[in-house]
This record gives C-alpha cells, structure tokens and sequence, in this order.
C-alpha cells in the first residue's frame, strides 16, 4: 500500500486485506490479488461500489459449491463502470460470497440460503480460519474507510458518499416475466438510514437530477425506498461516524443494462447510465456548497 501521500489527489492503491499490512511501501504487501481500489480525487463526491467484486480465495472457493454463474447473477457486475467519472472512487474486488461488505460484521459470511437468496453457497461450513480471515477483511476495509471519509470531512466540512449496487429483476428465469415496474424502478434510491430532513436538498436534488435523463427515448423511473431502503452496513456505517457531515445514498440500478442469466452487458445502456450518474456530480457539490 503506498502511504507516501494518502490525500493527494488522484493517488490510486491496491490493498490486499486479507494479509497484515506493513509500512515497507510495497504496493501489494500480500500477495498480487488486492482486496480493493481507491482513487483519491479533490472533491467531497464519493462513488463506491462494493459489489462488483467477483474474486473468490482458494481456500473459499475449495468449499463452495454455488457455480459461478449462480455466484454472479447476485453480485453487482459492472458498477464499477457507473462511478468511473466520480472524483474519489472506491471498488471492491473480493466476491460478497466470500464476505459481504454491505452487511454487519455478524453477518458477513453467509452461512445459511436464507442469508443468501435460497442459494447454497458452502459444500461444508468455512472453517474458522476462513471466517477469521473474512471477517479482517470486514474490519479492515471499514477502518479504510473511514480513513478515507474523515480525510475528505477534513478537507471539505461536508461530503456525499453515493453507494451504488444493482438488482436482479427476472428472478423466475431467462423466459419468465420480469418483476413488474410497480415494485421495481430503473433506478431506486435508499434513503432510511439518513437524517432525510437533514440531507434533502443533497438528496432532492440528485434525485431530480436523475429524473431529468431519458433513457431509450423513455423517462428514467427513480424512485425513493421501493424495492430497497438504503439499510445497507455502508450506508448505516457512513451515517452512525459522520452523522453531522456524511450524506449517503444509496443507488440500486435494475440490471436492465445486462442480461442477468447470461452475464452478458449491454455496453450502450452502461455508457448512457454511467454519463447519468456523472452528471449528478456538480449538483451534489453544488448542493453541498449551499448547505447551512
């Protein structure tokens, strides 16, 4: 990890976090698989996405017998791309399904189908080794953060951490109808762990942001707390450190820029809902700056 100049702009760094970190100032000091990206930029915007990750340990992936394609459709593929114009991003490359990030500490490793849509992730429970090493994972990442946060809190008083996932929509199979639009938007914005009236004009104003795009000639459905509330440990934990300065929203997109069963992107809608969200940028530091 390079710790030369940890709040310059524009400084990227590897950890690897499931290993003890030094100050020697290698860039990876465990090995060549790093647990996360960060990019520092000179802005109190923060785009994250926590979910994209698909890597899975050895040690893991020996007791596993949830199939790849199964293990996919609920992580979060391309939301690294949505936040790729944001000033500081942050992306997470380990799988959820070896420690879910966005969930708390007790909960971080699925141990049974109901923590994990029905499937059956381990072939035989992870030893505790495995579930120590998840859990340092966990801890570390969150000290990381809040690194992170209390640097740009530092900087700019104020900032917005948007937390964006994505979300399967055609759960019965490739054939089956999708879930209707009644209860899955385009894009759907969790809000509950915020002081709302607190952050509403930060808030209102990235949703109406996004409600002035078209999509396919089509308005864009955003909407606040439908299929999801925003009750996420990332989001919670953002909210519980930094109840005065931190705003943090969450954005789970439809996967209506994929197909969810094959894996395979559609790489037009992608570009067009990544220019979408860049565009909420200026108007969350706008609205930040007229914060009292």
């Amino acid at each position: 990890m390079n710790r030369n100049h940890p709040h310059s702009p524009c400084i990227r760094w590897t950890v690897n976090a499931m290993t003890s970190n030094n100050d020697s100032g290698n860039n990876d000091p465990g090995g060549p698989l790093a647990g996360w990206t960060i990019k520092l930029g000179e802005s109190p915007i923060v785009g994250t996405a926590i979910h994209s990750g698909t890597d899975v340990g050895r040690a893991c992936r020996s007791l596993m017998c949830l199939s790849d394609p199964d293990r996919r459709r609920e992580e979060d593929p391309f939301t690294e791309r949505f936040i790729a114009d944001f000033p500081t991003q942050i992306i997470v490359h380990q799988s959820r399904f070896q420690v879910d990030l966005n969930r708390a500490r007790d909960a971080a490793v699925y141990r049974s189908p109901d923590q994990s849509w029905g499937l059956k992730v381990w072939r035989e429970q992870p030893d505790e080794d495995i579930v120590k090493g998840a859990l340092s994972f966990h801890d570390a990442f969150y000290s990381e953060l809040n690194r992170v946060l209390a640097g740009i809190e530092k900087r700019h008083g104020t900032f917005v951490l948007v937390d964006v996932h994505s979300y399967n929509h055609r759960r019965d199979g490739p054939e089956a109808m999708p879930t209707s639009r009644d209860v899955a938007p385009d894009i759907n914005i969790g809000t509950s762990s915020m002081d709302r009236e607190r952050w509403a004009p930060v808030v209102d104003a990235f949703i109406e942001t996004l409600r002035g795009q078209r999509l396919d000639g089509e308005p864009i459905d955003v909407r606040e707390n439908v299929s999801f509330q925003g009750k996420g440990e990332q989001t919670r934990f953002v909210h519980a450190n930094f109840p005065e300065t931190g705003c943090a929203i969450a954005v789970e997109f439809k996967k209506i820029f994929m197909d969810e069963w094959s894996g395979e992107p559609d790489w037009g809608t992608i570009e067009r809902l990544r220019a979408m969200l860049a565009s909420t940028v200026p108007v969350l530091e706008s609205a930040l700056r007229a914060m009292p």
